[in-house]
């Protein structure tokens, strides 16, 4: 093993010119680029008064929908919970009792229906397996909590508003959304 300053090479040094040794180039080459970052649009929204807008193709919460008798549209079958790859969404299915009509369109519905969040990666293939069209992602954000718990979302907090005896709200809710 040789000694290391035999392998050693000299670095050579240049010494500074004037022009260098005063940094005035320097420095206004980086006054110019501050200058022109002031005058540029800033990427800030000043939230509560202005909001941002999204993407066309935006994914939110999820909503579980209604049809225009205001019942549930969402029949258990389980494809959107086959189709979440995050293992995200649980459903138990129930069969419709004699009387209840009204509040589901098949013989079969979903008793419990729930989503966590905390695991949703909203890719909208829940949205795309349902054959009823009985969930689909809508533009609103998911509120922030300090609990796990709250990021369970069930079916109450997920159903639309009935479009029978609150149409107000129904409208709200389906914002831009196109019936179909």
């Amino acid at each position: 093993m040789q000694p290391l300053t035999s392998r050693a090479r000299a670095v050579e040094r240049k010494p500074m010119t004037m022009w260098e040794r005063m940094y005035l180039p320097a420095i206004a080459k980086g006054m110019s680029i501050t200058f022109s970052h002031m005058f540029k649009k800033k990427p800030t929204v000043n939230y509560p008064e202005k909001t941002r807008p999204f993407s066309p193709v935006f994914r939110g919460l999820h909503v579980l929908n209604r049809d225009e008798q205001g019942r549930e549209r969402c029949t258990a079958c389980g494809l959107c919970a086959v189709a979440c790859p995050a293992e995200a969404i649980t459903m138990e299915g129930a069969e419709r009792l004699p009387g209840e009509e009204n509040l589901y369109r098949e013989e079969k519905y979903a008793a419990k229906y729930e989503i966590n969040m905390l695991r949703c990666i909203f890719c909208g293939l829940c949205e795309e397996a349902c054959p009823k069209d009985a969930i689909y992602l809508s533009e609103t954000f998911a509120p922030a909590n300090y609990t796990r718990k709250g990021f369970i979302y069930g079916k109450e907090e997920l159903l639309i508003p009935n479009p029978v005896t609150e149409p107000e709200e129904f409208a709200k809710a389906q914002g831009g959304r196109v019936k179909q």
